[in-house]
């Protein structure tokens, strides 16, 4: 019961009239981003982050944290509504999540039923934030009741399980995505010794003594990063845009699409719990499990609504599940999450096991604002689908002026640093070279925020052992994170050297 006293205050400061407008704004901006294609929601909330400074600059600091948490995680869950409006519209994901509903959203589209395949992918998502959400609200404060009895031990070794599973299953080289880790952890050790206070990797610079600010690195990868993409590469939206017919669906849409919006919402929460597993994953496992099941697996590919309905509602719930591990434990399970993370932090607030305790306004004015705008999503993304889908035509030449002066201003009314303008530049143009050789930036992201805090835990643990690290497996909750961690980069590695063996054999 205590639960739902806790889940009424979170209300009670979620429908404060400047906390319901930051939740529409989000979502609106979030739903934008989704629909713009190439942008993402890493983009679109690092993009926000220092929007929400500005924003919340007349209130209290409790009360501005919840109120840009609020805001940004409603970019982060209205960009994986919008990113099905252009897979089923013009056969382009919006984000990498939205991959799989091309393959029959599209298909619907030319058959001219784009209006319900895009309403039926608005009802799924609502769906499946909605059951995310009541499993949030049952989870987290248990989860963060056991985790607030970890010690620095067991905290360094669940930080780095949660590094392994972002680094085995980001992008399409592991030995890339473990590069950026440690690129990212590498650039974490900038500045001045918390402990010790000697200067490190400052090579004499005073600007670089308090490290190099996380805002600035996540805006300069991720929005200038898409900048630079879209200009040099030429990666503009192409195609015919379907027309948008008649946007409520037929009672057997509805029918056919209950048991794949049910399956694919508990899939989908249970793989975004897993740290590294995210969105694009659950999506992709649950249309596998929908043709699997099928009567007519044919009929996938062709137009099946199972086919929308099930990985656009793994998709949300993915994300409804990645905020369990973000809130209870500090431990970001997806690029977005740990962007998120960073933004909390910016914010003195600690995302973890006390985070319920030290700022309950917070975590759950956020549990009860993710509510509202799921509602806000399914009402205003099914009245307003044809408008949304006008926002694809943007022409690139407006669209990006406004990214890039975004970025410019608020990196600077943040910071006040020509420093931190050059060095936006900079992340922008690595941004590029870096996602243009498949080298994945979460990773870097998530070793950059998580960096500061396994330092932290490793030197606490060490100096309550002696310098002996054999603590870290005399611990048997952190040996077991441990071995989780292993078995989670050398698993893949096992499976794709035997993937290459049978392939060798057959071919001999």
């Amino acid at each position: 019961m205590e639960v739902f006293q806790f889940l009424a205050d979170g209300f009670a400061s979620a429908l404060r009239w400047h906390n319901l407008l930051f939740a529409l704004v989000g979502v609106l901006i979030g739903t934008a981003v989704g629909v713009l294609p190439g942008i993402g929601p890493m983009s679109g909330v690092a993009l926000l982050i220092p929007v929400t400074s500005t924003m919340t600059g007349g209130l209290g600091p409790e009360e501005a944290a919840t109120s840009a948490i609020i805001l940004l995680a409603g970019v982060y869950y209205g960009a994986m509504y919008g990113g099905s409006t252009t897979s089923i519209l013009l056969n382009t994901p919006g984000e990498s999540s939205s991959v799989v509903t091309t393959l029959d959203g599209y298909q619907m589209a030319k058959q001219g039923r784009a209006g319900a395949a895009l309403s039926i992918s608005a009802i799924g998502s609502f769906v499946a934030g909605i059951i995310a959400l009541i499993a949030l609200v049952l989870v987290a404060e248990p989860l963060s009741n056991v985790a607030v009895r970890f010690g620095p031990a067991e905290y360094f070794s669940l930080m780095l399980l949660g590094l392994a599973a972002v680094s085995g299953l980001a992008g399409k080289s592991m030995t890339k995505a473990l590069m950026m880790t440690v690129f990212g952890l590498l650039l974490a050790t900038i500045g001045m010794d918390n402990v010790s206070g000697v200067a490190r990797f400052t090579y004499g610079q005073a600007v670089l003594y308090t490290g190099l600010e996380f805002l600035t690195i996540a805006v300069g990868l991720f929005a200038l990063g898409e900048v630079f993409k879209t200009i040099i590469g030429r990666e503009y939206a192409v195609g015919t845009i379907a027309r948008v017919g008649r946007i409520l669906p037929t009672r057997q849409d509805l029918k056919d699409s209950a048991g794949p919006i049910a399956r694919g919402s508990l899939l989908g929460f249970f793989i975004g719990v897993l740290p590294g597993a995210g969105a694009t994953l659950a999506s992709f496992f649950s249309y596998i499990m929908e043709k699997k099941i099928s009567k007519n697996p044919q009929k996938f590919g062709t137009g099946a609504i199972a086919g929308v309905a099930a990985p656009e509602s793994a998709n949300n719930a993915a994300s409804g599940g990645a905020m369990i591990p973000l809130l209870t434990l500090g431990i970001p399970g997806s690029g977005t999450t740990a962007i998120l993370m960073g933004a909390l932090i910016m914010y003195n607030v600690q995302p973890g096991p006390l985070l319920f305790d030290e700022h309950p306004e917070v975590a759950w004015g956020l549990i009860a604002s993710m509510f509202i705008g799921n509602l806000m999503l399914l009402v205003l993304n099914m009245p307003l689908v044809k408008l949304f889908a006008k926002i694809i035509e943007t022409p690139p030449k407006y669209l990006l002026p406004i990214i890039v002066a975004i970025s410019v201003f608020g990196v600077y009314a943040v910071q006040y640093s020509t420093f931190d303008l050059l060095l936006l530049i900079a992340c922008g143009i690595a941004g590029y070279f870096l996602a243009k050789n498949d080298f994945p930036l979460a990773p870097l992201v998530l070793g950059l925020v998580l960096g500061p805090m396994i330092e932290n835990n490793m030197r606490r643990a060490l100096t309550g052992s002696d310098g002996d690290f054999s603590i870290f497996f005399a611990k048997p909750i952190s040996a077991v994170f441990l071995i989780g961690a292993a078995l989670w980069l050398v698993v893949p590695l096992l499976l794709k050297l035997r993937g290459k063996k049978v392939l060798i054999n057959e071919e001999g």
